[in-house]
């Protein structure tokens, strides 16, 4: 099992949420507001006066053969959405019950 954390702006949560739909992936968590900012262009998206903006990030924990359908997916809801970006990050899970 891999769980894979998805960072996006707001703006996208449907997008996100019709691809887990898409998928057949029904469990997830989702964190409605988290601030940071991109490690190589990302403007910051902090809730403040001067960066507005902000995130949300969701973790789904799914079979190691759902990984790489779920990250195409990303990729070209990125691709559609470059100015405000969409990242994901995939960890390895011993254990779970």
């Amino acid at each position: 099992m891999k769980a894979v954390m998805i960072i996006f702006n707001q703006t996208l949560r449907d997008r996100i949420e019709f691809i887990f739909d898409r998928l057949e992936i029904r469990g997830f968590t989702l964190w409605k507001e988290v601030q940071g900012r991109g490690s190589e262009t990302g403007e910051p998206r902090m809730g403040t006066h001067t960066w507005p903006e902000q995130n949300s990030a969701a973790l789904v924990v799914i079979a190691d053969d759902m990984v790489d359908p779920l990250l195409d997916s990303v990729r070209k809801l990125d691709a559609l959405n470059k100015e405000i970006g969409v990242r994901a990050f995939v960890w390895k899970i011993e254990q779970g019950y």
